[in-house]
């Protein structure tokens, strides 16, 4: 069968948002998974970088680095189409699904929303419903959402996971009274930074800092954030309050 290179003309109309995966021929491990529409899907298993017109970013050179060594192994990407003929806000929900399904992705974010309705213990669901949420948050606040895979990746350490690394201006971070710690939009700590510092990512800043006093904290630890920063759309991890 002659390789296909994309879709016949009309094609894609019909296909309309998809969801698609890209597998690894040597293990059959999935490594990506993406959303889009047209001939994406084929860009992406050719290693094509459509995301960064600025230059390849770092979630697109994991993915291309894999599909270098998939050739020089002789081989071809696998790339499924894993649901089709959906609108847009469907394909991202879909998305976040089978981003947090499958391990060890290339992918670097989350899938939208995947912190507020991502993968949970019934119980942490049960939790997360019975407590209250913040009606206001009067300091200036960086909320950086986290995810469970990051705190294990810290061997637990919340602090850790959420003091680094971050795109994020640093003159607009230095701003900041406080960070909050979010997983599942729940307030799980709140530091104050004391000093914020290019890391050695390129492009990311981090923060040292320290637990807030028991004042700040017994207003927030435990408690939901705002509606307004857990609303559809919301794909950043990082979210500037009063700032």
């Amino acid at each position: 069968m002659e390789k296909m290179t994309g879709f016949s003309i009309g094609v894609s109309d019909q296909v309309k948002h998809y969801v698609y995966r890209l597998i690894d021929p040597r293990n059959g491990q999935t490594f990506y998974v993406g959303k889009g529409q047209g001939n994406r899907v084929f860009a992406h298993a050719n290693g094509i970088s459509e995301l960064d017109p600025e230059g390849i970013n770092d979630e697109e050179t994991q993915k291309i680095q894999t599909i270098r060594d998939i050739r020089k192994a002789g081989l071809e990407v696998i790339h499924t189409i894993h649901r089709h003929g959906m609108d847009n806000d469907t394909a991202l929900q879909v998305e976040a699904a089978l981003i947090d399904a499958y391990g060890g992705l290339t992918n670097i974010a989350n899938g939208v929303r995947s912190n507020d309705y991502g993968v949970m213990h019934v119980q942490q669901i049960e939790e997360t419903y019975k407590r209250e949420t913040i009606e206001n948050i009067s300091e200036n606040v960086i909320i950086i959402k986290i995810s469970p895979s990051s705190v294990d990746l810290h061997d637990g350490n919340i602090y850790e996971a959420t003091r680094q690394n971050w795109k994020m201006s640093l003159e607009r971070a230095e701003t900041a009274d406080y960070v909050f710690s979010v997983m599942h939009g729940v307030v799980q700590e709140v530091y104050k930074p004391t000093r914020w510092y290019v890391s050695t990512e390129e492009g990311r800043i981090a923060f040292e800092g320290e637990v807030a006093l028991s004042e700040i904290r017994d207003k927030y630890v435990g408690n939901v954030i705002p509606q307004q920063y857990r609303r559809k759309g919301m794909a950043s991890p990082c979210l500037y309050v009063n700032m």
